[in-house]
């Protein structure tokens, strides 16, 4: 697939969002996924900056005809963050009339934080997947950041949302946070994917902008915790 895959990691503050010191801040990355030869492609967690994410997709030469969310907190899609105002899927649903997919267990929040309408909404499930074009994206349900916080692989790459950092994972102990479903999340699902699965979080919060799974499974402490019982200690319960 690889030589179909078309494929944009956008980081708020550097390619997007430059004038947002909250965006900078806040590192977010946004992607682009799609196909090279239909030049289609879906925009994920479209955020701060909408306008200029489509301005990306439009001057490589490519039509967005989707959106896929990774969890519902504002700064990957929209809404009230403490006190600031993110533009979102509200913002992209003006500009361009896409489906949004959701895992069926954050719809009711994100439908909450955005203000979209169930019509506006693909609910979808563990396992599901979608294409576009012919590049074929397979929805994973990662449970912990929060209930319905979904992963998305693509040929090689595992779009992780706030589940997996490079050395690093998402918090728990916000609201819709469990610290159990996070941990057989990353030690029941993500760790069983091939080593050389091509990571790429939601944040830059590690010394480098990618990583794999294998090394993750070397150098992220939260993907070596033995037991239930010691990361139940790790995370202060």
């Amino acid at each position: 697939m690889t030589d179909r895959l078309y494929f944009r990691q956008l980081l708020a503050g550097r390619q997007v969002a430059t004038q947002n010191r909250v965006a900078g801040q806040m590192a977010n990355f946004m992607y682009l996924l799609g196909d090279t030869g239909t030049r289609e492609a879906f925009v994920v967690d479209p955020a701060w900056d909408v306008r200029s994410l489509l301005d990306v997709a439009e001057a490589d030469g490519y039509t967005v005809r989707g959106a896929l969310v990774t969890h519902y907190h504002p700064d990957h899609v929209g809404g009230d963050l403490w006190g600031t105002h993110v533009e979102g899927l509200g913002r992209l649903l003006e500009h361009v009339q896409v489906p949004i997919y959701v895992n069926k267990h954050e719809a009711e929040g994100l439908k909450r934080v955005t203000g979209l309408q169930e019509s506006d909404l693909k609910r979808v499930e563990d396992a599901d997947r979608v294409t576009v074009g012919e590049v074929e994206i397979r929805f994973l349900h990662t449970p912990g950041h929060t209930p319905g916080s979904q992963c998305f692989l693509v040929d090689n790459r595992l779009v992780a949302g706030d589940t997996l950092f490079v050395q690093g994972c998402g918090r728990v102990d916000l609201p819709g946070g469990d610290p159990d479903a996070m941990y057989h999340t990353l030690t029941g699902k993500l760790a069983k994917l091939p080593t050389d699965t091509i990571l790429y979080p939601g944040h830059h919060y590690g010394p480098t902008p990618t990583s794999t799974i294998g090394d993750e499974l070397q150098h992220n402490h939260y993907m070596r915790v033995r037991s239930l019982e010691d990361w139940r200690r790790l995370m202060g319960r």
